[in-house]
C-alpha cells in the first residue's frame, strides 16, 4: 500500500489475551483453575459470544431479543461467578441463562397465548441439551449471525459496529476505543441497528443461495475495513492496533471454515495473515514505526506466514482464478518470501496491482502501483502515474498522494517540490506516530 510500511495492504487483543490465560478451551480445564471469576467472564465471553447469541437467535427467532438476552446472561454471570466459582461449563452456563430470560421474556409478554406458552416450554426443555455444548463446532449459527451484522438494510458504520459487538464480543467500551469514538456513539449505533433490523423484519438465516454471493462480500468488506484501520490507522497515537486487526484475522478463520468453497474468503484471510504476520517488526518498543526497508526480517512471524500462504493456496485451488483479496494476498505473499527490500520481486508486484486494479480499480491501487513501478523502475517512471491521479483530483483530502508524490520527487533531487509535498502530508495525516515518520522525512530535505 501507500503507506510507510510499503505497498500491500492497506482479536488477540488484551482481552484476549485474558483468554488465553485463562482458558485453554472454552469449557476446559484451564478455566476452572482460574483465580478470577470475572477475567473468567471476559474470557469465555470473547471466545464464545458469537455462538451464543447466534444460538439465542435460532431459539426465539428474534436477532434483537437474542442480543438482548446474551448481555443479561453476561451481566449475570459477572455477579455469579466470582462469587460462587467458575461453572464447569462456562458457555453452556451463559446459553441456560439467556434461554432462561427468554421463557421469562415471553411469559411476561403474553401469559395466555397458546405459541408462546410452546415457545417457552420448548425453550426450557431444551436446556438440557446446553451440556453438550462443543466448544470446537462452528455452524450455519454463527455465519447467519455474520449475515444479520452486515445485512445491506445497515449503514457501513453499523455493520462494522455490530460485526465487532455481536459476532466479536467486544463491549461498547471496546469498541468505542477502537473506532476511536465515545461509547455513546457505539450504543446508538446499535440501539438504531437493532430497531432497523425489527423494522426490516430482517430473518435469522443464511440467506438464499441467489443472495448470498452479494451479502457475503459485504462481510468481507467490513472485515477488511475493520482489518485495514487496524493494522494502518488512521488516526490516534498508534501506529498500529492489533487488537482490532486480529480481531478481524479471527473472524476471517471462522468465516473460512463456515463457507470453505468460497475462494474470495481464502483470499481475504490469506491477505490479513500475510500482512499482519509483519506486526512484530513494524513497530519499536517505545511505538516508533519503522519502515519496510528498515525491519528486521526475522521478527516476522512465520507461523502466520505459512497459515497465509496456505489459504492463497486454498483460494487458488477452489476458484477460477484469484479475485481481488486473492491478488492482494498474492502481493502480500512477494513481500513474505522476500530477504529484503532489494531482492523482492517488484516486476511481479507491478503486475500484480495491474490485474487489481482492473479486478477493483481505485485510486488507492493506481497509487500504490505507481509506488511498486518506483520499485521496479526507477522514480522517474513512477512520477507520471501519481501526477495524473493529482490531476484528475483524485485522493484530495487524504496523505497518502502527497506523501508518495514526495518521496518520489526527493529520490529524483527535486528537494523544493518534494518538501512542499512532505509538508501538505503532513497537515492531512490524521495518526500522530505516521506524521513523525512524515515530519522526519521533511527533516532530512534540510
Amino acid at each position: 500500500m501507500a503507506r510507510a510500511d510499503g505497498p500491500a495492504l492497506t482479536s488477540s487483543s488484551e482481552s484476549r489475551g485474558k483468554a488465553s490465560a485463562c482458558v485453554a478451551r472454552a469449557d476446559g480445564p484451564a478455566l476452572t483453575r482460574s483465580g478470577s471469576g470475572r477475567e473468567a467472564v471476559e474470557a469465555v465471553w470473547r471466545i464464545e459470544s458469537a455462538r451464543i447469541v447466534s444460538t439465542l437467535a435460532r431459539s426465539t427467532g428474534d436477532f434483537s431479543l437474542a442480543e438482548d438476552l446474551a448481555q443479561e446472561a453476561l451481566a449475570a454471570a459477572l455477579v455469579a461467578w466470582p462469587r460462587d466459582g467458575i461453572p464447569a461449563s462456562p458457555a453452556a452456563w451463559l446459553l441456560t441463562v439467556g434461554r432462561r430470560r427468554a421463557v421469562d421474556t415471553y411469559r411476561r409478554r403474553v401469559a395466555l397465548d397458546e405459541r408462546n406458552a410452546t415457545l417457552a416450554r420448548d425453550l426450557s426443555e431444551s436446556v438440557g441439551d446446553d451440556l453438550l455444548w462443543d466448544p470446537d463446532r462452528i455452524d450455519d449459527d454463527v455465519l447467519a449471525l455474520m449475515f444479520v451484522a452486515c445485512h445491506p438494510v445497515l449503514s457501513r458504520e453499523a455493520q462494522v459496529t455490530m460485526t465487532l459487538r455481536v459476532v466479536g464480543g467486544l463491549t461498547s467500551d471496546e469498541i468505542a476505543r477502537a473506532l476511536l469514538v465515545p461509547t455513546a456513539t457505539v450504543q446508538a449505533r446499535v440501539t438504531r441497528a437493532k430497531k432497523t433490523l425489527g423494522a426490516a423484519q430482517v430473518p435469522f438465516e443464511v440467506p438464499p443461495p441467489d443472495e448470498r454471493r452479494e451479502r457475503l462480500a459485504s462481510v468481507l468488506n467490513v472485515l477488511y475495513l475493520v482489518f485495514t484501520e487496524g493494522s494502518s490507522a488512521t488516526s490516534g497515537s498508534d501506529w498500529i492496533r492489533q487488537d482490532l486487526a486480529h480481531e478481524a484475522v479471527r473472524q476471517a478463520r471462522v468465516l473460512a471454515q463456515l463457507v470453505p468453497d468460497e475462494p474470495e474468503v481464502h483470499g481475504l484471510l490469506a491477505l490479513l495473515e500475510l500482512t499482519a504476520a509483519r506486526f512484530p517488526a513494524r513497530v519499536r518498543d517505545d511505538g516508533e514505526p519503522v519502515l519496510l526497508e528498515e525491519q528486521d526480517r526475522r521478527r516476522w512471524d512465520r507461523s502466520a506466514i505459512r497459515r497465509g500462504r496456505a489459504a492463497l493456496a486454498t483460494a487458488g485451488r477452489v476458484g477460477r482464478g484469484l479475485g481481488a483479496y486473492g491478488v492482494q494476498a498474492a502481493i502480500a505473499e512477494c513481500h513474505a518470501v522476500a530477504p529484503s527490500v532489494r531482492e523482492t520481486d517488484w516486476d511481479r508486484i507491478v503486475v500484480l496491482y495491474e490485474a487489481l486494479g482492473r479486478l477493483a480499480p481505485s485510486p488507492v491501487v493506481e497509487l500504490n502501483r505507481a509506488v511498486a513501478l518506483s520499485m521496479a523502475q526507477g522514480p522517474a517512471a513512477a512520477l507520471p502515474v501519481v501526477d495524473e491521479l493529482v490531476a484528475a483530483g483524485s485522493l484530495r483530502e487524504s496523505h497518502l498522494l502527497p506523501s508518495v508524490r514526495g518521496e518520489l520527487l526527493r529520490r529524483l533531487g527535486r528537494d523544493d517540490d518534494a518538501r512542499r509535498e512532505l509538508e501538505r502530508a503532513i497537515d492531512l495525516c490524521g495518526n500522530e506516530r505516521e506524521r513523525e515518520v512524515l515530519a522526519r522525512k521533511l527533516a532530512a530535505l534540510g
